[in-house]
């Protein structure tokens, strides 16, 4: 591993250039273009004032042309000055009309010029390599890109804000202090001489521990309000399954019909709700059937609920319980363990007359929509139960974050047994520098080029 990280040094790279904006049709387009000579290279095809003699931060009329002195468009150019730019180097932004054809053209007469065509991520991981953002800060503007509810925008705006980089650095910085101590120590081994305090030693360890579990317990809450809720319906046939998904996200996105059956495969919508994304998915309902198609829609149904984070079983009030169903509810809610797991009894409208032995979470009708806002409430609460969360929670919503603080935690640990069992520091020192090292990864003190491949590759092409 390298340490790429550049301090207090700008590297200026050949110039690239990207749409920044969704294309298609729009009042703006945005056109980055970043890199050595890229405020010299837009001039060429500037026609307006001396781009090369403005200054920073300003914004100038003009129109761009092509080769043949034609013009292409009428644009806007913004110019930042290395090193007051998103990636450091010099960049223009060209603003042009929105449109497929003429954001294209405005491209590639900016690509005529010898400019480059920028690769996926390219400019968020310039400025990385210009400490303009740390690794952990990069990835939070592709979750910010991508995400999908009001709370993973939240959480990804922590992390950009840099509190998870702050937050590991601290305790960074106190492994580095003791590793210090331990291999000044080694150097005088001869004269006998003791620079780390085995007592301090410990409990700074233990203090470091504990705070890796506090943060890797945030994982599971921010897995959840990064990907979503994975919330399987299920139940026999007819149950009501694909009408409660409909009413839910107020649309017919699954077919209701009165046939049992209708549904034969696994359907997946996304609805928010109070700023949470929940991944509703329709199964196919639950019995013995010999049709091949909905043999194989049964079959998903289950593997759907293996991978569930929150398991709705819906149960039809207008029929009685079978003893077969009774025990089918009950085989379903032990192999759930610690998933959530809600019962509703479904059609509460014409629901039949008889005492229920069966205690159901909720009673709804989807078609009267009624206790469908106390469903919802209840979907919330079901789904981060045990889960400490609010605006203000620092988590780890990346599965790279989470196994690096993950490997940290087991050196730190192979530390402490080492220093019960009286290890002396340089075999200490050995676990001390790997702690350090995955550390690193999460802010990219330490990184590769595996690394930032991997995660570049998620980006967008103008970002």
């Amino acid at each position: 591993m390298n340490d790429t990280k550049k301090n207090n040094s700008i590297i200026q790279k050949s110039a690239i250039a990207a749409i920044a904006t969704p294309v298609g049709e729009g009042g703006i387009a945005v056109i980055r273009v970043s890199g050595k000579d890229a405020i010299s290279l837009v001039n060429k095809a500037f026609q307006g004032r001396d781009l090369t003699s403005l200054d920073s931060h300003t914004v100038h009329f003009g129109k761009i042309i092509d080769k043949n002195k034609l013009p292409v468009d009428e644009v806007l150019v913004t110019l930042f000055h290395s090193p007051r730019s998103y990636t450091g180097e010099e960049t223009v932004e060209i603003s042009c009309h929105g449109g497929v054809l003429v954001t294209q053209k405005v491209l590639e007469t900016i690509l005529s010029l010898g400019v480059k065509a920028a690769e996926a991520g390219e400019f968020t991981q310039r400025a990385f390599l210009n400490g303009k953002l740390d690794l952990d800060q990069a990835e939070a503007v592709a979750d910010i890109i991508h995400a999908k509810s009001i709370k993973a925008v939240d959480a990804a705006h922590q992390q950009l804000e840099g509190k998870l980089g702050d937050y590991v650095r601290t305790f960074r910085q106190q492994i580095i202090d003791a590793t210090a101590m331990i291999e000044l120590e080694l150097d005088f081994i001869e004269e006998d001489v003791e620079f780390a305090n085995k007592e301090q030693l410990q409990k700074l360890l233990e203090d470091v521990d504990a705070e890796l579990t506090n943060l890797l317990d945030t994982y599971e809450t921010g897995r959840l309000v990064k990907d979503g809720v994975k919330t399987v319906l299920i139940g026999r046939p007819n149950a009501g399954k694909s009408t409660l998904l409909n009413t839910l996200v107020g649309s017919d996105r699954a077919i209701v019909t009165e046939i049992a059956g209708t549904t034969r495969d696994t359907i997946d919508v996304d609805w928010n709700f109070d700023g949470l994304l929940f991944k509703l998915i329709d199964t196919a309902g639950l019995r013995e059937t010999e049709d091949l198609v909905e043999a194989e829609g049964v079959k998903r149904s289950q593997k759907a609920f293996e991978q569930a984070d929150l398991v709705i079983y819906l149960k039809d009030l207008s029929q009685a319980f079978t003893e077969d169903e009774r025990k089918e509810i009950a085989a379903f809610q032990k192999r759930a363990g610690e998933t959530p797991f809600i019962l509703i009894g479904t059609k509460a409208d014409i629901e039949a007359d008889r005492e229920w032995r069966t205690e159901f979470d909720l009673k709804i009708s989807a078609v009267e929509e009624e206790n469908i806002k106390a469903l919802k409430t209840l979907l919330k609460n079901r789904a981060l139960e045990n889960k400490h969360y609010d605006a203000s929670s620092l988590l780890v919503t990346s599965s790279r974050h989470r196994d690096a603080l993950q490997k940290t935690k087991e050196h730190i640990q192979a530390a402490l047994t080492g220093l019960e069992n009286g290890l002396t520091g340089d075999f200490l020192s050995i676990d001390l520098r790997a702690a350090l090292n995955e550390l690193g990864t999460v802010t990219g003190e330490i990184t590769n080029e595996h690394i930032l491949d991997s995660i570049f590759s998620r980006f967008c092409i103008g970002k």
